[in-house]
């Protein structure tokens, strides 16, 4: 499994020890990780509305147009996301189609989710109640999440109505939602080139399997 890691900028002083305690529990279950968003700075606070392009200024709604290409383009299976509280990237991030993202703020929420509503997406508050032993709450959210296969219920009596939900939603996202090329273009600008910078591109133009994406991003990107 291909997971990216999408940190803002207001929690880019947190990417590393997030970065870190995902890799150690997923790297040895044979999946990649990928640290597209904001990485680790000083003072997240201070940085300038001009940072870098390989390091720029992604606020929540960037995070939901980053996870909504890259798991669309399938250049990623999962995407480990958060911000403050959480709520403002799990909102985002639930607006695109193809995207199906939880909130989680203990290794419960990260495993119910996952076996009821087989999402392929976590949103995480990296400020609300990250304090003492946070390391190991994440470590022990990302054990639950990516120890055991999704989809096989909870309880597990109630696979078969939980997974014919799950994709009933998806019908109805898709019906609701006009086709992710749309709702790019409709995007503002500025906002979408913001996003679309260093490292996420290294992630997508690696592996994207959508021909159609790739050439929005190549001609968006410019």
């Amino acid at each position: 499994m291909k997971i990216a890691l999408i940190n803002e900028f207001s929690q880019a002083s947190k990417n590393g020890l997030i970065l870190s305690t995902l890799k150690k529990v997923v790297e040895p279950l044979g999946h990649t990780v990928y640290n597209t968003g904001m990485q680790q700075v000083d003072n997240p606070n201070d940085l300038p509305s001009d940072y870098t392009p390989e390091n720029p200024r992604l606020t929540y709604l960037h995070i939901g147009i980053q996870a909504a290409l890259l798991l669309n383009s399938k250049a990623v299976d999962f995407v480990v996301t958060g911000c403050g509280t959480g709520q403002g990237a799990l909102m985002s991030c639930n607006m695109y189609p193809g995207v199906v993202c939880g909130y989680c703020i203990e290794p419960t929420d990260a495993y119910l989710f996952l076996q009821i509503n087989d999402g392929n997406a976590l949103s995480i508050p990296y400020a609300k109640g990250f304090g003492w032993g946070a390391e190991i709450n994440l470590e022990n959210i990302f054990t639950r999440a990516f120890s055991s296969p999704k989809g096989m219920g909870y309880p597990a009596d109630r696979k078969e109505s939980q997974n014919r939900n799950v994709r009933l939603l998806d019908d109805v996202k898709k019906r609701v939602a006009k086709p992710l090329p749309d709702i790019i273009r409709a995007l503002d600008p500025e906002m979408v080139q913001a996003a679309l910078t260093g490292h996420f591109l290294d992630c997508f133009y690696a592996n994207c399997q959508n021909p159609e994406l790739e050439a929005l991003v190549k001609e968006l990107a410019e």
